[in-house]
């Protein structure tokens, strides 16, 4: 199979080093495989500060692309990294050959995460956020939240998810383009069981017209299920 490139770009409260066993198959079968972290989070969460928004992640992204050189790029985003791909391709779609969102967020100009969250779950987020910091980030979840439930798998995810810059939540993305800006994309969605943020985009993915695919794995599917992913990510990029 031809060799691609993939960046890989992780969740709320993740890291880099999320991807690594995805990351490790792909690479073992000849492919060119990048996990970026993201400004405050994983080894980088000592730049945590207030200044952090959903710029800085998107940003973030096109740096990693534009100095790396990265080119034809396969650019996999989960969860909340929905978000920054989505603004990648507004810049630099000429990098890129197909966006991929796994189980992801899907934001249009204008839009906040907090503002398509269940009202509960915004409520409760910004409450956490207050008590834990005074609103600067906010707590990871239990990593059983994101459907990880073996117990070597949850020892692996709970003692490197650190606090997510708040402001990323409730600044809003600035497009200049359609979501997407014209590119080849398309949705996973991770079904056993499906993760309640996500609902909204998989339902924009669809009225996109974008071919949606199905992985039987909760949330957090690279921890999970990492070789039924990285053979459905070698498949669609």
């Amino acid at each position: 199979m031809e060799a691609k490139t993939f960046v890989l770009v992780h969740g709320v409260w993740h890291g880099g080093w999320c991807w690594s066993r995805v990351a490790g198959i792909l690479r073992a079968r000849g492919h060119r495989v990048t996990a970026p972290t993201q400004t405050g989070l994983g080894e980088r969460s000592h730049l945590l500060s207030p200044e952090i928004t959903i710029q800085t992640f998107v940003e973030d992204i096109v740096r990693h692309l534009e100095f790396n050189d990265l080119q034809n790029v396969n650019l996999v985003g989960h969860s909340f990294g929905g978000i920054p791909i989505t603004g990648a391709a507004d810049l630099v779609p000429g990098r890129i050959a197909r966006l991929i969102y796994l189980d992801a967020i899907m934001l249009d100009t204008g839009e906040t995460w907090m503002s398509l969250l269940p009202e509960d779950m915004a409520q409760d987020r910004t409450r956490l956020a207050q008590e834990t910091s005074g609103g600067l980030s906010l707590p990871p979840a239990p990593a059983e939240s994101f459907g990880v439930a073996r117990p070597e798998d949850i020892a692996f995810v709970q003692p490197r998810l650190t606090p997510h810059p708040f402001r990323t939540f409730t600044t809003a993305l600035d497009l200049k383009n359609p979501v997407g800006n014209g590119l080849p994309a398309s949705y996973i969605s991770c079904t056993d069981p499906p993760y309640r943020p996500a609902i909204v985009a998989l339902d924009r993915a669809r009225k996109l017209g974008w071919p949606v695919e199905e992985i039987a794995s909760g949330h957090d599917a690279m921890v999970t299920e990492p070789l039924a992913l990285a053979d459905l990510l070698e498949r669609l990029g």
